[in-house]
C-alpha cells in the first residue's frame, strides 16, 4: 500500500511542477488559467489520495468545497478574460 501510495504523491508532484512550468511561461493569460485550474485539480487529487490512506470521510466535505471554489473561480476569470477581449 506504501509503494502505491508514494507512487501517487510522486506522480502528482512531478504533474504539479509541469503545470508549474506551464504557469510561468504560459504565453497567454488562458493559458495561465488553465494551468491555475490543473493545479487545483492536483490539489483536490492529493487531498483525495490522503483521505484513502487516512481511511476518513471528513475530506469529502473538503473535497467537494474546493472543487466548487475552482469551479466558480474559473468561470469567474473567464468571463473576465472574454470581456477584456471584446
Amino acid at each position: 500500500m506504501t509503494a502505491v501510495v508514494v507512487t501517487c504523491f510522486v506522480g502528482l508532484a512531478f504533474a504539479a511542477l509541469l503545470v508549474l512550468v506551464r504557469l510561468v511561461r504560459g504565453p497567454s493569460v488562458p493559458d495561465r488559467i488553465v494551468s491555475l485550474d490543473v493545479l487545483l485539480q492536483l490539489v483536490i487529487a492529493g487531498i483525495a489520495v490522503a483521505a484513502a490512506v487516512r481511511r476518513e470521510g471528513v475530506y469529502l466535505s473538503v473535497l467537494v468545497a474546493v472543487a466548487l471554489l475552482g469551479f466558480v473561480g474559473t468561470v469567474t476569470v473567464a468571463r473576465f478574460v472574454e470581456r477584456r477581449g471584446s
